[in-house]
């Protein structure tokens, strides 16, 4: 792939899902820097001594950059906080333009447990967060999007094996050090993430909304820190937040997303391979 224009963000306005910390966070970061109205939503408000960040911390940090901001707490497992999230978006800012489906159901104790020990209300819960209220959010934001002339979409995957581009699907590993990896409602749920963008992006693309699947890759975020000092995470080939940020705001602002509809990229190999600058 050859690296594109990047189109203005100016007066864009994003919704950015997981935002009080991490990926997230970074994304939102970089699309104020670049001039658009940012809403982020995630569940902590509160500050809470086992997770660093909070909604307010990054509002404050988005406001100090001079562009319009909206923090709406949300629980992506409820359909009212999502429409409510929408709703709050269009009343402030007029419309919606770019969806990050960014937040994951990364932490619990059901991660240090075996696959049969899953209840399915665990399994549920992952389906409810990673799958069905990207599906709910993309619903709500399409007719909106279409009104104000077509939009984009950008759902954060995990290691699936389409992004690899290998002929067979690499063996699944287990664990890292002493993290375990063998949760299967977390990967099954990504996956489905990652059909439910190449499953939709033609009709959406008749509306000229663009939906394109990013594997971030083993980043060096707040959890990963909290990991690596608490359970053994190798995070040796972690990359910074500022990889997958990049990429997103990539996606968002590309002159010509047709090219990368219902398809799934990986970050840190396309920010290569394209030699897009981090800044």
């Amino acid at each position: 792939m050859e690296r594109q224009r990047e189109l203005s963000l100016e007066g864009k306005t994003v919704i950015i899902t997981g935002a009080s910390r991490g990926v997230g966070k970074q994304a939102a970061m970089d699309f104020a820097r670049r001039g658009a109205n940012v809403v982020i939503a995630a569940r902590t408000v509160e500050v809470d001594n086992a997770l660093p960040g909070t909604l307010g911390e990054t509002l404050q940090q988005i406001e100090a950059l001079g562009v319009g901001a909206l923090a709406v707490p949300t629980d992506l497992a409820k359909e009212a906080d999502l429409q409510n999230l929408v709703d709050a978006t269009v009343a402030r800012f007029g419309g919606v333009d770019i969806l990050v489906n960014n937040a994951a159901a990364t932490t619990g104790d059901y991660w240090n447990i075996g696959s049969l020990e899953l209840s399915r209300e665990d399994w549920l819960y992952q389906f409810d967060v990673n799958v069905h209220a990207p599906f709910s959010l993309i619903q709500m934001c399409w007719p909106i999007m279409e009104k104000r002339g077509g939009g984009r979409i950008i759902n954060l995957s995990t290691g699936s094996g389409e992004v690899f581009r290998l002929p067979e699907e690499p063996p699944k590993v287990n664990a890292v050090g002493k993290f375990s990896l063998t949760h299967p409602a977390y990967y099954a749920s990504k996956r489905a993430l990652d059909r439910l963008g190449n499953a939709l992006a033609p009709e959406l693309a008749e509306k000229n909304i663009f939906v394109v699947g990013l594997h971030p890759g083993l980043v060096s975020t707040e959890l990963v820190a909290i990991r690596v000092r608490e359970l053994g995470l190798d995070d040796s080939v972690a990359v910074p937040m500022t990889v997958p940020a990049r990429m997103i705001v990539y996606f968002s602002a590309c002159e010509n997303p047709a090219e990368y509809t219902g398809r799934l990229f990986w970050a840190e190999r396309e920010l290569a391979e394209m030699a897009i600058p981090l800044d």
